[in-house]
């Protein structure tokens, strides 16, 4: 006969994030929540600089590398996706 193992789900580490991935996170949502993706490029500038001032007085663990770091992670994510366009020969 054998014998019923038990299958335990696998324990998730379960540590909190650093600031930095919940301000990353936290501007993530702001973009997409704002409509900031594919606004001219001015709004998007004036946009960004406005909501990295506030990230800087809301996580102040942050220095400047950081919210320089976060600001290029927004920046990126404000663009919109590249599209495959076939090549003629």
């Amino acid at each position: 006969m054998s014998t019923k193992r038990t299958i335990r789900p696998q324990q998730r580490d379960t540590t909190a994030p650093t600031p930095f991935a919940q301000a990353r996170d936290e501007l993530f949502q702001h973009i997409i929540s704002c409509q900031v993706v594919g606004a001219d490029a001015e709004h998007q500038k004036e946009w960004l600089d406005e909501t990295m001032g506030y990230m800087r007085d809301r996580f102040h663990e942050l220095d400047a590398t950081k919210l320089a770091e976060l600001r290029t992670l927004g920046e990126r994510f404000a663009q919109p996706a590249k599209r495959n366009e076939a090549v003629s020969a």
